[in-house]
């Protein structure tokens, strides 16, 4: 267990921006995953014409229900993995996560378990994918993150997850972190 003295709260605006990352990071297997479809199906010509702003209907009648569902199914399983796996091994958090200089731990400070991560991972990000309810569970989430003394997220509290800061990231420094989140010990509130 680590000194509760030693632990940082990771803020919000640092976990949105390694959040950020860890999309990219995943953006790049689901591309490969998507053209392979593509390629598959025999429609690469019709899937590079796909452009942003595209109504839905049009990347429906290019792909079919049955390869979105697919997509999906690909992204929620490699997003499972990669956070799962790598929050809950030595590193203790995603690429975005160690470039900021962050990392996930039990509520005592601890490494998290494989299926710590996993409850994490489905009670965040796997509810952001349920239609019509997933973007008000984004929004509250984002609000307990911003909000919360611990500044944990909703899928945090529900995994008995806190995400820290070491202060070593390869972007962030220790000289940027505010001290404003470090939790304090009792006899540190006594001395001025």
């Amino acid at each position: 267990m680590t000194s509760p003295a030693a632990l940082c709260y990771a803020g919000f605006w640092v976990r949105v921006f390694a959040a950020i990352v860890d999309l990219i990071v995943l953006a790049i297997p689901l591309s490969v995953f998507v053209s392979f479809l593509a390629v598959a199906k025999g429609i690469p010509l019709a899937f590079l014409e796909l452009h942003p702003g595209e109504p839905p209907s049009a990347i429906i009648s290019a792909f079919g229900k049955p390869s979105l569902f697919l997509i999906l199914l690909f992204f929620v399983l490699s997003g499972w993995l990669y956070f799962a796996l790598l929050e809950s091994s030595p590193w203790q958090g995603t690429i975005g996560k160690k470039l900021f200089g962050l990392y996930v731990a039990d509520t005592q400070g601890d490494p998290p378990t494989f299926m710590r991560t996993s409850r994490r991972f489905l009670a965040g990000r796997f509810l952001v994918h349920v239609p019509y309810c997933g973007v008000f569970y984004f929004s509250l989430d984002c609000i307990c993150a911003g909000l919360t003394p611990s500044k944990q997220s909703l899928h945090d509290l529900i995994a008995g997850c806190l995400v820290l800061r070491k202060n070593n990231g390869v972007l962030l420094r220790e000289e940027s972190v505010p001290g404003s989140n470090r939790i304090s010990r009792p006899a540190d509130d006594l001395n001025p």
